[in-house]
């Protein structure tokens, strides 16, 4: 009970620390409560995990960015409550200065108060030399943890809000005004910053921490971490952008972003990725493959099209295998009473007829979080390009309905495990690469979840549609579910049925498609490294070659298209946009290309969800209107941030 109590004080006391803004946070009066906190090792441990507690909540569904873009749809909204799919709402156009929407300057409206948590970081590194009970070596580490959340917090900031106050010192108790109310840094200034903090923080941490440890920061992430804000930093968003920011100047008319294109830039990002990638490799870091046997519904398929039921494992787990190889960091902190998660919005439930699991039960099974119908098209086709490049899909009659080969029909066994047979469905859903079967769930294809496999059919009153006696509110708002953050044997009715995994903030396909793109523009036209990167993805999602496939004549239109910076630019950002597709990547490549405005701004479709057969459910309808401007690319910073910060200048058009 005493060390209960004392744990309770510990996050209390820091939790009261007064500010006389909300991001400018100075410590107590009682500085000796303060430096009690730090008289053992074990208050210690509790004040660093005070400072990992401000990571934002990715997995949480109404408080996630990874909603925001054009991959996903929550039932219009879950009642279109402010409070709920934020993300979603930002991509609406619903975004607001008064309360802004996962806000991270002033933790508004869903966001973490990550200048709190830079605050945190503050007074641990203010005191943890005063630990008796702790080596030279441990203090060396924690404060580099410390140090690299510090500096990853300020990298989030700015991701969001271009220019800010760069929180480097803990405001003393006397600070003067002008400590205390200071001016927003260019961006140029803030990317220094971080970077020379990260620097700083890689030597003293750990190269790799055990499995024990599993979460916390090491060499291994902090390089990784460093490598993705470096690629930021040279992206045409943040590296001369004179189109939307020629005219956003300080108080002295100076520009907040740097206007003039730095290609060197580029060539920073390509020593950081290729550091961060020999690292990873060197500590066992590697794509991820299914290595055990494959569920009992499974085998038989198995036996008969190892290959291509092997992909689809290789794939649907590289995701929800616990700390598996390819992951690099994760955010593991759920609560495992937290109904809350992307896993669970997105599960369907168990259907009537199938076993091993509760039936007609939406606890941890939601139901109701969809993928959008341009998620049906970005993905390939089995070429390993674009539906409306590839010459052998006929873009004609993708709509058109069909039966998938019968059970016994030769044509049948390379679909064994990835199509029904004998099922109706759409040419849109066949011929479409691994990744495809692996995270969507489509009419006349297979899901599997709570220890079973499921025939889903999408149609009304049937598995996986919308089915007014069980729910009237739970269904998949445009007939198309998302199975990647399922695990196979995640079950609902109890938290404890379900199977948790750390979501990932970066895995090691991330890195290399991340070197594909940072060669490519270093360079004046693509090199052998920039195909060898990306082609290390693609080998693992079963798609061939780019430079096979861009130059065969008889299978795309732009032939050698990945000849060309531009075309090899588009052909990354789709192969990013594929593999890392619902993982919160999209939304952010986009916004660093400049592409988001044209990419958000578009209406979300989706079938006809009503439909009971096949006729009336493949009907497109506009589901939601989206409108995102240059105006939303920046967070707007809270007004009454700028009602008490006179020194502050606000984002354009806020």
């Amino acid at each position: 009970m005493k060390i209960l109590k004392k744990i309770f004080a510990i996050i209390y006391i820091l939790s009261i620390i007064p500010s006389c803004t909300g991001y400018l946070d100075v410590v107590p009066d009682n500085t000796i409560t303060l430096e009690d906190l730090f008289k053992k090792k074990e208050e210690a441990w509790d004040a660093l995990a005070k400072v990992y507690n401000y990571m934002p909540r990715i997995e949480k569904t109404h408080e996630t960015m990874w909603l925001a873009g054009d991959e996903y749809i929550g039932r219009l909204d879950y009642n279109d409550n402010t409070g709920d799919l934020r993300g979603i709402r930002i991509t609406r156009g619903l975004q607001t200065a008064n309360n802004p929407l996962l806000g991270n300057w002033s933790g508004t409206n869903g966001g973490k108060r990550l200048y709190a948590g830079i605050r945190q970081a503050n007074v641990f590194l203010s005191n943890i030399d005063n630990v008796p009970d702790m080596t030279e070596e441990e203090k060396a580490d924690w404060k580099a943890q410390v140090k690299f959340l510090k500096a990853y917090y300020s990298f989030l900031l700015v991701r969001k809000y271009g220019p800010i106050v760069i929180a480097d010192e803990l405001i003393s108790p006397d600070a003067s005004k002008e400590e205390l109310f200071q001016e927003r840094s260019k961006v140029e200034d803030c990317f220094d910053y971080v970077i020379t903090l990260m620097d700083e923080a890689i030597p003293d941490l750990v190269e790799k921490v055990p499995s024990t440890l599993a979460g916390q920061i090491d060499q291994v992430v902090a390089k990784s971490m460093k490598a993705r804000v470096m690629l930021f930093r040279a992206s045409p968003f943040y590296n001369g952008n004179m189109e939307y920011f020629g005219d956003f100047m300080d108080k002295d008319g100076q520009p907040f972003f740097p206007l003039v294109y730095d290609k060197e830039k580029w060539k920073d990002a390509i020593d950081a990725i290729e550091d961060a990638i020999e690292t990873c490799e060197a500590n066992g870091i590697q794509l991820y493959h299914y290595d055990t046997q494959p569920y009992v519904f499974d085998r038989e398929d198995y036996a008969e099209n190892d290959e291509n039921v092997q992909r689809i494992y290789d794939l649907r787990m590289a995701i929800t295998d616990p700390w598996n190889d390819e992951l690099i960091w994760g955010y593991s902190n759920l609560d495992i009473y937290e109904q809350g998660e992307i896993g669970h919005a997105t599960n369907m439930r168990l259907p009537d007829g199938y076993g091993g699991g509760i039936t007609n039960t939406p606890q941890y099974s939601w139901q109701w979080l969809a993928a959008t119908y341009r998620m049906a098209e970005r993905y390939y086709t089995k070429n390993g390009v674009p539906i409306e490049e590839d010459l052998t899909f006929e873009l004609d009659k993708k709509w058109e309905i069909t039966t998938t080969p019968g059970a016994d029909d030769p044509e049948y066994t390379e679909m064994k495990g990835i199509m029904q047979p004998g099922a109706e469905t759409i040419n849109l859903y066949l011929n479409r690469e691994p990744r495809f079967y692996a995270n969507l769930a489509v009419t006349g294809g297979y899901w599997r979840t709570h220890g079973v496999r499921i025939n889903t059919k999408m149609y009304a009153g049937s598995d996986g549609g919308f089915n007014s006696s069980q729910h009237t509110t739970d269904y998949f708002e445009t007939g198309i579910g998302i199975k990647k953050f399922v695990h196979p044997e995640s079950k609902s009715g109890h938290w404890a049925r379900t199977v948790k995994y750390p979501y990932p903030i970066i895995r090691l396909a991330d890195l290399y498609l991340m070197k594909a793109e940072a060669l490519n523009e270093y360079y004046d036209a693509p090199t052998q490294e920039v195909y060898d990167a990306i082609n290390l993805v693609r080998e693992r999602a079963g798609v061939p070659n780019v430079e096979t496939v861009w130059s065969d004549a008889s299978i795309v239109k732009s032939v050698n298209k990945h000849t060309t910076k531009e075309g090899m630019r588009d052909i990354i950002l789709a192969e990013r946009g594929n593999e890392l597709a619902f993982e919160g990547s999209r939304f952010w490549d986009m916004l660093r290309t400049k592409r988001a405005v044209m990419e958000f701004s578009n209406p979300i479709w989706g079938w006809d969800y009503r439909g009971t057969t096949g006729a009336n459910f493949f009907n497109l309808e506009v589901k939601q209107s989206r409108r995102f401007t240059i105006t939303d690319c920046l967070w707007p910073i809270d007004l009454n941030e700028m009602n008490t910060n006179s020194k502050l200048v606000q984002n354009p058009g806020w």
